[in-house]
């Protein structure tokens, strides 16, 4: 289930003007260079910002996301219709044979179910080809990085075009490790409505995720670190073997 953030219409709409930046999407565009990609599976592509960047380098893209909302807000972006876009999850994709699997910013951390982390494994695993790549970022634990996650750390007031001003901040409500959840709240100054979103995050320590992956087939190839976060994430690069020889 996923977040009000990305379920509710009005919410949804502001994902993109809210992070306008996404240059930590530039990390994921280059491997998909480095390896070649011509077509590769976005799962929990949200908004669809990472799914066009690779559509207009011609690769070939299916997008994943439970959040019709967020799907909507992608379905109607100018080009979209390069993108194959699937409201759904992982585990109930058509048959695929992508060279590269994504989850980008916080998707694998938002799967906090065990049974669904490991379905999503399986299902990423699945729409590869043998030797396609399943790449994501999760945050170090031992960073602690949810002690920023104050209300001073918070975005403040933004000018949204054709919504007006709307201020936004976040507060941490729990840390149960591995679990930390935490709320957004949006207020308008258009009309005065109030709205929250509350996620949780699940902080995986890496020797735990190298254990799911290599139950679920793959070979982890190497760990490397997030350049828009240094030190903070830890970017897995996960393949399907190719068959063995006889």
């Amino acid at each position: 289930m996923a977040d009000e953030g990305f379920t509710h219409p009005r919410l949804a709409a502001l994902y993109d003007p809210l992070d306008p930046d996404r240059s930590d999407l530039d990390a994921y565009l280059r491997m998909a260079e480095e390896f070649g990609a011509r077509r590769v599976l976005d799962i929990g592509c949200g908004t669809g910002v990472f799914a066009l960047l690779l559509a207009d380098r011609g690769i070939e893209v299916v997008g994943v996301d439970p959040a019709r909302a967020s799907v909507d807000v992608a379905r109607a972006k100018p080009g979209s219709e390069r993108v194959r876009w699937i409201c759904g999850n992982a585990t109930e994709l058509p048959p695929l044979q992508a060279d590269l699997a994504t989850m980008t910013a916080n998707v694998a951390q938002a799967i906090v179910d065990p049974g669904v982390w490991r379905e999503t494994l399986r299902g990423a695993y699945e729409a590869l080809r043998p030797g396609g790549r399943l790449v994501f970022e999760t945050r170090d634990p031992a960073r602690r990085g949810w002690e920023e996650w104050t209300r001073d750390n918070s975005l403040g007031v933004t000018e949204i075009s054709g919504v007006g001003p709307v201020e936004t901040w976040v507060e941490l409500i729990e840390v149960g490790l591995p679990l930390v959840t935490f709320r957004w709240t949006y207020a308008f100054a258009s009309d005065g409505e109030v709205l929250t979103s509350d996620s949780t995050l699940r902080f995986r320590e890496r020797a735990e995720i190298e254990q799911d992956l290599a139950e679920q087939g793959f070979v982890v190839e190497e760990v490397r670190d997030a350049p828009d976060r240094p030190g903070k994430e830890l970017v897995f690069v996960a393949r399907r073997p190719l068959p063995r020889r006889p």
